[in-house]
């Protein structure tokens, strides 16, 4: 199967991305890029760099094992699994958390040629975040369990 080099280089950028990187963005997004996951959405690369320094501001460690890809025209889809290491989430132990990301391309000034305009990350909020927290986390899974 083609692998796309703009999403391979997304993909490889993303698996490079830790709190000393988050000002190389601007390489992969747009100035005018509109980033939405299940908590948050941003407008604006400044905005962006923004987020991204205070979301990894104590990440140990995050991975991710990206899985398939398709892109038709300027839009793309891949999935992933990310695996996260924060000293407050899951007693600072790895978790994983699956989700997609669809994304859409356009033409950019130089020669790179295409950054992500918009950019928008499905997947559980809850095993992300919420299940990880002292005491809201039991609540959480015990209501999952029994939703089951």
């Amino acid at each position: 199967m083609h692998r796309d080099p703009t999403l391979e280089s997304f993909c490889d950028f993303f698996n490079k991305l830790d709190k000393t990187s988050t000002k190389m963005l601007p390489e992969v997004y747009t100035r005018d890029v509109v980033f939405q996951d299940p908590l948050h959405r941003i407008t604006g690369i400044e905005a962006l760099i923004g987020y991204f320094d205070r979301l990894y501001a104590n990440v140990e460690t995050c991975h991710f094992a990206f899985g398939e890809r398709q892109r038709q025209a300027d839009t793309a889809f891949v999935t992933w699994t990310m695996t996260l290491r924060h000293p407050r989430l899951a007693g600072g132990r790895d978790y994983h958390v699956e989700g997609c990301s669809q994304l859409h391309f356009a033409a950019s000034d130089g020669p790179d040629g295409e950054r992500v305009c918009r950019h928008r990350d499905y997947f559980d909020a809850g095993a992300l975040l919420y299940e990880r927290l002292p005491l809201l986390g039991s609540v959480i899974r015990q209501v999952k369990r029994r939703a089951g």
